[in-house]
């Protein structure tokens, strides 16, 4: 039977940052058992010292820990030493060879990434306009955009707006809705706009359908989850995606970050930031 490990996350912040750069290591350890355990905004002897008590009551304990506080940092990592717990920075070294490359001294201020500075409101501001402009919902301001997402129906428009929106984009996202046209202001746009087509494998896209339909009790015609009427869909949308030269992003094996990831690389080369 494999070790379960206790991983303690410990950040003077969120712990946001620590928890994303966990998921990714974790990721490349197939079998990797873990508890996690998350001890955020600790800025304090006291708190760290309860931390090591807690950690010594128990087996296999891993410890990473973002602590800007450069005395506090030094003072978890000479209690982990002493109690011979494994325990791992994972921003120190980072920070400290940035200071130097740049020449100047970092500010060691915690939560200094969720500072309320421009960059914030604009991502607010991106937040409101791409809730507002989901499913094609206001389509008469489509010229402000950052950029379009087009396609049928959970082919994943909603989540990937968001998150490009969480990033300071301002996203709409239109339906492609059988018998029915796409808005003129999309088609007719004088104005260059980011316009990306999403599709999905259709066997996935049938049971993804399908299970949205069960969970929120829609009422939906039985072509709703067709597979060979959504063939067809998907079928018109690469035509219409091919018609007015936008780039075509398959989301099936792509996690909402990945789909995100490629749009921002295609905003990107067209140079529209």
């Amino acid at each position: 039977m494999n070790k379960v490990y206790q991983v303690y996350q410990v950040s003077d912040s969120t712990g946001e940052t620590l928890d994303r750069i966990f998921l990714a290591l974790k990721a490349q350890f197939d079998d990797f058992e873990c508890k996690t355990i998350h001890y955020s905004f600790t800025r304090t002897k006291n708190q760290v010292d309860n931390i090591i008590s807690k950690s010594i009551s128990e087996k296999n304990v891993i410890i990473l820990y973002t602590i800007v506080d450069k005395n506090l940092a030094q003072y978890l990592r000479d209690q982990t030493k002493k109690e011979n717990i494994p325990s791992f920075e994972v921003l120190g070294n980072l920070i400290s060879d940035f200071s130097k490359l740049l020449n100047q001294e970092a500010s060691r201020i915690p939560s200094g990434q969720h500072a309320l500075d421009q960059e914030y409101y604009k991502r607010i501001e991106a937040v409101q306009f791409t809730m507002s402009h989901d499913d094609g919902k206001i389509i008469n301001d489509l010229d402000k955009s950052d950029v379009i997402l087009v396609g049928i129906s959970r082919t994943s428009k909603t989540p990937t707006s968001m998150y490009l929106a969480n990033r300071g984009y301002k996203t709409s996202n239109i339906p492609i809705i059988p018998n029915k046209n796409l808005p003129n202001q999309l088609l007719e746009s004088k104005k260059k706009i980011c316009t990306v087509g999403l599709i999905c494998d259709p066997t996935r896209l049938s049971d993804v359908r399908r299970n949205r339909i069960q969970s929120m009790h829609e009422d939906r015609p039985s072509e709703y989850i067709s597979e060979k009427k959504i063939i067809d869909e998907l079928e018109n949308s690469k035509k219409i995606f091919k018609k007015y030269n936008w780039p075509i992003i398959d989301v099936t094996r792509k996690s909402v970050e990945e789909t995100a990831a490629s749009i921002i690389k295609i905003f990107d080369i067209l140079n529209l930031k």
